[in-house]
């Protein structure tokens, strides 16, 4: 899962910066092969997060935004309470990349209340 939502949010945020995402533009920003981006996205593709066509990009499919939405949305949790307890905004948003898959919902939310708590 914690590929999936990688991928969604890559996808998402490149979508958004130049209107679509191009498997060689994945592989840069997730710094790995295009045979490794081709496998993953033929995987979401069965999963139901993207929908591709021959030599045109990687589009999310309803699923895969909401897959991509919730994962910036707990990127976001993690990293504005890792800033609160001082930590450094660019080791932050490096830190919540990894913690942002593993920790609990309960745990996130005890992030996001001491976080609005100290606003």
């Amino acid at each position: 899962m914690e590929t999936a939502q990688d991928y969604a949010e890559a996808i998402a945020d490149l979508g958004a910066i130049h209107g679509e995402a191009r498997a060689v533009d994945l592989a840069r920003r997730l710094g790995v092969s295009h045979v490794t981006v081709i496998r993953t996205v033929a995987r979401l593709q069965r999963d139901g997060y993207v929908s591709t066509r021959p030599y045109r990009s990687i589009f999310l499919t309803d699923k895969g935004l909401r897959l991509a939405d919730e994962s910036r949305r707990r990127h976001e949790i993690v990293a504005a309470f890792l800033r609160a307890l001082g930590v450094p905004d660019a080791i932050a948003q490096t830190d919540a990349e990894g913690i942002e898959h593993h920790v609990s919902p309960e745990t996130l939310a005890a992030f996001e209340g001491y976080t609005a708590s100290r606003k």
